[in-house]
């Protein structure tokens, strides 16, 4: 099985999200209890099937799959409301690769800096713009997200 060993972070304030080509996504979840997620993502003329068993630190199992974007999209409409709308940009600092997540409708506002690494303990040096780590806080899932949006967090 793949794993994902993933580290999230907020961006600090007044560093705006670093210039970079992004691509719009949509993800919706179809299941999001404490021990697994499945979602459906499409991005462009691409869609794909994932699921995330529960987390371990900063690791879980993950397993995506491509489906058809016909699929996807009766998917997409199976899913909790609200979907997640976001742009990602991929920003490579010293050879490794940052997904900055720039979040729209009901998570407006929110940007959140991810890497994945090959090992927990694994070192990276974090770009200027990188501020608090929020990798234990459930908030900032995305699958939380689709269920708790970040505008109603105030």
């Amino acid at each position: 099985m793949a794993t994902e060993i993933e580290r999230k972070f907020l961006l600090k304030p007044g560093h705006p999200p670093p210039v970079a080509v992004g691509r719009r996504m949509t993800q919706g979840y179809l299941a999001r209890d404490p021990d697994r997620t499945v979602r459906v993502r499409i991005v462009g003329d691409e869609a794909f099937m994932t699921v995330k068993s529960r987390r371990t630190g900063l690791s879980r199992t993950e397993i995506e799959f491509p489906v058809t974007l016909e699929h996807a999209q009766d998917l997409m409409a199976l899913c909790f409301q609200p979907v997640i709308d976001k742009t990602r940009h991929e920003v490579l600092h010293e050879g490794m690769l940052w997904e900055v997540d720039v979040f729209h409708g009901e998570n407006e506002g929110l940007i959140v800096a991810e890497i994945e690494l090959p090992a927990e303990d694994a070192a990276f040096t974090p770009p200027e713009w990188i501020g608090e780590e929020v990798s234990h806080d459930p908030r900032y899932t995305n699958s939380r997200l689709s269920e708790l949006p970040f505008r109603n967090w105030r």
